[in-house]
This record gives C-alpha cells, structure tokens and sequence, in this order.
C-alpha cells in the first residue's frame, strides 16, 4: 500500500511553519551569542592559575556537559517558580538553558583551542613584555579561533537541531508549529519531512560559508 503524498495542502499553510522558523532563529541566534560569550568567560577561568576558580569552573562546565538539556529545560521553565520563586517564559527558559549549557560545550572548544598554541608563541609573548591580556589579544586567540573553528561549527549546529526540545514547553519553533499543524491537517510525513528539509537547508548553507571562511583564513596564512 503506497503513501499518497500531498505537499500542496502543506504550503498552503506554509506561514505557519516560517512563524515557527522565525522562532527557532530566534532561540538559536541569542543562544548561540550568550553561549559562545559565556563559553569563552568559562575557558578563561578554567585556566586560571589559581586552583580553587579553576576547579569550581571545571565542575560546573562538566554538570552542564553531562546533564540532559530536556531536564535542564523542565527544571528553568517548571522547578524555578517552585523553588526559588522566579518565573520564566517559555524563549527566556529556552535561552537561558541552551545558553548555559552550549556555553560549558563552547568553553571546551575554547580551552583545546588555546593550549593548542605551542609553548614557544607563548614564551617569545612573554619575552618581548607583554602582558597577559595583549599576549591572548594579538597572539593567541587569532592563532586559535582558526583552529577552532571545526569544532565550534559541529557545536553550533548541535545547539540549533537542540532548538526542537523546546517545543515541550510549547514556544512555538519549528517543531511545535509542525505538530500544530499536523493536528490541523493531518498529514505529519509531509509536515516532518519539510521540517527536515528546512532545517538541512539551513545548517548546509551555514557550513558553505564556515567552509569558505576557513579557507579565507588559510589563505592568508600563505
């Protein structure tokens, strides 16, 4: 028994679908803002030189890393009004949570990319007198932000497929308006499959131009 697939009835109602694709840019972009920011904030302390900022760091980059983000979404949207009384919406739940825990993913990146750079650049920053600051400035974090930048791609794309588990708090991103809308028109194969496609389309799009962009930096590493 073959499927009778019927994508018109779909687009007809595409403005539905590009509201949720309005709101997973939404989620996505400020997630992936905080969470690089916030990532770097918690490279640097985990290298600290001083132990006790640097254990406190590295604990609480591994909880985030090891915690399921479902739970850590329910506990933002759900525990924190029983608990300490504050109250979220559902995108303030979702970036807070996608934030703090692609930013302990992020930090990851951040800190391999960095003791990546061989002992010498360090010693010769240190030989011509600069300080700590301009040291990670001019000779360090350019050299590693190239370096990084595979990595912290496959991390990007991982936080913007992890959008979707916020349809369980009903924002209303791709996935949510999907199943709204497969409960209208009855015809999820079709529904599921564009949001696959689109979400394809997108993250392709974003690793052509990453691509393009290492190899512009390669470039003028020549």
């Amino acid at each position: 028994m073959s499927y009778d697939w019927n994508f018109g009835i779909v687009f007809a109602h595409s403005d539905v679908l590009l509201l949720g694709l309005v709101g997973t840019l939404k989620v996505g972009l400020v997630s992936l803002f905080f969470g690089a920011s916030f990532g770097l904030l918690l490279a640097l302390l985990r290298l600290s030189k001083y132990r006790i900022v640097s254990g406190l760091t590295t604990a609480f980059i591994e909880f985030f890393r090891i915690t399921p983000p479902l739970a850590l979404l329910f506990w933002a949207y759900y525990a924190m009004p029983i608990v300490i009384g504050i109250t979220l919406n559902s995108y303030a739940a979702a970036v807070i949570t996608l934030s703090v825990q692609s930013g302990a993913f992020f930090a990851e990146v951040y800190r391999g990319g960095i003791t990546s750079i061989e002992k010498s650049q360090w010693e010769g920053a240190k030989a011509i007198g600069m300080t700590q600051s301009q040291m990670m400035r001019r000779i360090i974090m350019p050299q590693a932000l190239r370096r990084m930048i595979p990595p912290f791609t496959e991390r990007g794309f991982e936080l913007f497929k992890g959008t979707t588990i916020v349809s369980t708090i009903t924002y209303g991103e791709l996935l949510y308006s999907s199943l709204v809308l497969s409960s209208q028109l009855y015809r999820p194969l079709e529904i599921i499959t564009l949001v696959a496609l689109v979400f394809l389309v997108l993250l392709t799009t974003a690793s052509m131009l990453l691509r393009r962009l290492e190899h512009k930096l390669d470039t003028a590493r020549l």
